[in-house]
């Protein structure tokens, strides 16, 4: 079938006149359905619409969102796969050198918020054309936000980009009943009923049991108000009992978030993956080099979406909801045998998973039916008695993926919850993860040890990480094998003082261990983490949480972490003595460094005496001069 039209002589040499839609997005074109982009237009394409992809257009030149002329029914625009902002810049607030999502790796081809500056720029050049935003960047800014990075509290990304409507999450059943709507002739404005879409009004009369949110205003002087604003928006992330919400404006106008879209069916997952994409770049990127982000995922296969693991730094609650979705083994099988087929594949598939690679159904199946519980979570403080822990299938599909003509191997890369691998009372899948499905070394993400921390996280005790690094090891050591773990940490995060930083690297010093990158906690929209930062409070129970935001305190956070290397060592002293902790300055074994020897220690006492007139220096009294070099010898 070939690649969307991402020029008006590719537009015409398809014999499309007038597109209905025209997809601006911040990213190149990847016809990949690990891209936001392809996904929804192959949708469309599928239900018979016809879609050009304006890929990373000039948004200072006005002309070059008009390169497709005026489409029949929307613009639709997505700032790409990442959010700008994180796609941009680190968290210490550096830019980023590269950008993996566009052609060569260059930087600098889409603007910082690019769904809003996107829509705004066809809103200058077509007043009355209707403009549909989505992706992630869209989906997690629906609703009044924290933005970390201008440090101020945001309106919805509905009203600073001037569009029409937002659908959020994955979007795939949205979009189509949107082009329905707007091919039946429905004004823009009028489309108000459909799940997983956000609108603007000023009149809320017609909204049926909906849930009035603290205005703007208020949430923006009084930020106590948001935390209590995002807790109600969290609770009504699920499609079977979410409520409409809605966020007062200034001047009469209200932002109606609608309940999120019922969670896809497998023979709605498969028809997805199963549509014609062609699985790579446009062409007419090949000269720059192409787009390093295909590297990551050409040979990966997404079997699920969905994650009720709760993590509260992730956004997933927001984005893709909680309920697990799973595409057939025979749609995954039938992928996988078209990736053994391309010429530059060498026998692996990279990964078999999804936001969580072991979750393959629900967590109990109550959730298909009534959605998930609004007090308590899955997996944490504890997992729920109700949850099923079950890897028969991900073990099946595995196997079946393993004996498939022309694979090697079958790696697992997408992230492992080892909570939920200890709850499986069946040890089969465990083993089978040892000895076929780790490359050298496993990736978990513990994140931190301390259980005030832990406890902000959201994630599960020491303990549960302590028995799951044991059995793990033993389990390599049974199948004589001498694979590693990686355990990912991060610094900073809301609830850790320099106590628990320090607590964490005592941790790391007796497991013998450092880590060769740490993550600084980064403010992201739509997290309870990102609330607790920008409040000070803990949405979930209002509770003050004490919050690091000083750069050179996160700094020495993070250098404890690595305190082995010896560009922290200052950081680690700075740490350690502001904590309290001087005990872990010396030569005992417990010490995490080692105090420094001043210049003078390697003085001899004739210097010394030129220092201080009256010393003693007799030719009898006259100690060998110590040098670094005679120190070494004398090791030797």
């Amino acid at each position: 079938m070939g690649f969307m039209p991402i020029s008006k002589q590719e537009m015409e040499e398809q014999g499309i006149k007038q597109p209905d839609f025209v997809y601006v997005t911040g990213d190149a074109y990847v016809d990949h359905p690990s891209f936001g982009h392809a996904i929804i237009s192959r949708v469309l394409q599928a239900h018979g619409y016809s879609v050009c992809i304006l890929s990373q257009p000039d948004w200072k030149d006005e002309n070059s969102i008009a390169v497709f002329g005026r489409p029949r029914l929307a613009f639709l625009v997505s700032g790409g796969n990442m959010d700008s902002m994180v796609n941009h810049y680190f968290v210490s607030g550096k830019r980023r050198p590269t950008d993996a999502y566009t052609p060569g790796g260059e930087a600098g081809r889409r603007p910082d918020r690019a769904t809003t500056v996107y829509g705004n720029l066809i809103r200058r050049r077509y007043k009355d054309v209707p403009v549909i935003i989505g992706g992630i960047e869209a989906s997690l800014r629906r609703m009044a936000h924290y933005d970390y990075w201008s440090d101020s509290f945001k309106r919805s990304i509905l009203l600073d980009s001037q569009a029409d409507l937002l659908s959020y999450g994955m979007g795939e059943k949205s979009i189509v009943e949107i082009a329905e709507a707007l091919d039946n002739g429905i004004a823009v404005r009028d489309i108000t009923f459909i799940p997983g879409t956000v609108y603007r009004t000023k009149d809320i009369s017609g909204v049926y049991d909906g849930i009035i949110l603290s205005s703007y205003d208020d949430m923006k002087a009084v930020p106590k108000k948001y935390a209590e604003s995002f807790w109600t928006q969290y609770c009504n992330t699920d499609p079977f009992n979410g409520k409409t919400l809605i966020e007062p404006y200034p001047n009469g106008v209200y932002v109606v978030q609608n309940p999120p879209q019922p969670p896809l069916s497998t023979q709605e997952m498969d028809d997805i993956y199963d549509l014609p994409y062609m699985r790579t770049y446009h062409p007419s990127y090949e000269k720059a080099g192409g787009v390093p982000a295909i590297s990551e995922i050409k040979f990966s296969l997404v079997s699920n979406r969905g994650c009720f693991g709760g993590c509260n730094f992730c956004a997933l609650t927001f984005h893709q909801g909680r309920i697990v979705q799973t595409r057939s083994h025979e749609s995954l099988i039938r992928e996988a045998v078209g990736m053994i087929q391309e010429k530059d594949f060498k026998g692996y598939i990279h990964d078999v998973g999804g936001p969580t690679a072991n979750f393959r159904h629900p967590s109990c199946q109550k959730q298909l039916t009534q959605g998930v519980c609004k007090n308590r979570q899955c997996l944490f403080p504890e997992p729920c008695p109700n949850l099923k822990a079950d890897h028969a299938d991900y073990l099946s599909l595995l196997k079946k993926l393993r004996a498939l003509p022309g694979v090697r191997k079958v790696f697992i890369r997408s992230g492992i919850r080892f909570d939920y691998l200890l709850a499986d009372p069946d040890d089969t899948f465990f083993r089978e993860l040892v000895e076929h499905h780790v490359s050298g070394q496993l990736k978990v993400a513990p994140e931190h040890i301390s259980p005030a921390v832990l406890e902000k996280l959201g994630k599960p005790k020491k303990e549960v990480y302590g028995r799951f690094v044991q059995k793990y090891y033993k389990i390599n050591e049974q199948l004589g094998k001498k694979q590693f773990l990686v355990p990912y940490l991060m610094s900073s995060h809301p609830g850790s003082t320099l106590k628990e930083a320090i607590e964490l690297a005592e941790y790391l010093r007796d497991l013998g261990y450092m880590p060769e990158q740490v993550q600084d906690f980064y403010p992201t929209p739509s997290t309870i983490s990102t609330v607790m930062y920008y409040t000070g409070v803990d949405p979930r129970n209002k509770k003050p949480v004490y919050v690091c935001r000083n750069p050179h305190e996160k700094a020495m956070q993070r250098a404890l972490i690595q305190y082995r290397n010896p560009n922290n060592y200052e950081l680690v002293k700075e740490a350690l003595i502001k904590g309290g902790r001087e005990d872990l300055i010396g030569f005992d074994k417990k010490c995490l460094i080692r105090p420094r020897r001043t210049a003078q220690t390697f003085e001899s006492p004739k210097n010394n005496a030129k220092k201080n007139p009256g010393k003693g220096t007799k030719k009898t009294e006259k100690p060998k001069k110590k040098t670094i070099r005679n120190v070494h010898k004398k090791k030797k």
